[in-house]
């Protein structure tokens, strides 16, 4: 595995097209940028300490159309993507926070045990806006943002009862295909509802009463983290899910949920907003 230099805005796209659900860091850099110079061969060392990343490279001299649409004006830029989508950025040569950003998003890339959901599908963690997300009943010891890291060593507890209304909000319009829980056997939740799009935080008598999209029972050995398939035809354009958990496995008065999320895929792989013209500037003829 080795960074690949970009040699156009063509080869940029193909790259990025290619890479499918894979996590892709791309070196905006110049050869007269001392900074880009001191980070560059650590950031050739990337690959083999992430070979399920892909790593480019785009002198912004030899690739000006690449780094004008994808508004690089310092270098070194360190954007990256996945599904052709934006997820994150960083500005300056700070290798430290490089790469506390790529283990973020490479260990949400793909599950523990390395399952590749084809399709394009991947786990949606990247995309969640954790500070419009929120929880209710929550124990204040163990919120909800514990259980949105996998492998972390938190997790999400109840507090009065074993009820619990979490409150998802991705940062772009996504399809979910499946639902992912890995919780205790005796402590994960049992029975939910499914709402999407909300305008608010339901409250618990609301989301006992309303309809839900989906109703699902869980079963304990779905709480490994296996994919819980979902209507996938019912979650086509979701902005927000919230996430009614009416009781556990047991029926005892504690919920616990060591992680959370989706499987799917965004649907803008690409926000125009993020590229320039080709042809002529904005209101110019071809």
């Amino acid at each position: 595995m080795s960074v690949k230099t970009i040699n156009d805005e063509a080869h940029f796209q193909a790259e990025l097209s290619s890479s499918s659900g894979k996590l892709v860091v791309v070196d905006f850099t110049a050869t007269w940028c001392g900074p880009c110079r001191n980070i560059a061969p650590l950031f050739e060392q990337l690959p083999s300490k992430y070979p399920k990343a892909v790593f480019l490279k785009v002198d912004v001299d030899k690739c000006a159309e690449t780094a004008s649409s994808q508004g690089v004006s310092a270098m070194p830029t360190f954007i990256f993507y996945r599904n052709r989508t934006k997820i994150d950025r960083l500005q300056g040569a700070d290798i430290n926070g490089l790469e506390a950003k790529i283990r973020t998003h490479y260990a949400s890339s793909e599950d523990e045990s390395g399952e590749d959901y084809g399709q394009g599908l991947m786990e949606l963690s990247t995309f969640i806006q954790k500070n419009q997300c929120e929880c209710l009943n929550e124990s204040d010891s163990h919120p909800f943002t514990q259980a949105l890291t996998p492998g972390s060593s938190g997790h999400l507890e109840s507090d009065c009862d074993e009820q619990l209304i979490i409150s998802i909000t991705f940062n772009q319009s996504v399809k979910i295909s499946a639902l992912k829980i890995k919780a205790p056997e005796q402590y994960g939740p049992k029975n939910l509802k499914l709402f999407i799009n909300q305008p608010r935080t339901l409250d618990f008598d609301q989301a006992e009463s309303n309809t839900s999209v989906q109703d699902l029972t869980v079963e304990r050995k779905d709480l490994d983290g296996t994919p819980i398939k979902l209507r996938y035809v019912k979650f086509q354009n979701v902005q927000n899910i919230q996430i009614f958990v009416k009781d556990n496995q047991s029926g005892g008065e504690k919920t616990i949920i060591d992680y959370i999320t989706f499987i799917g895929s965004p649907i803008i792989t690409t926000k125009m907003d993020d590229f320039q013209r080709v042809a002529g500037k904005k209101g110019e003829s071809h």
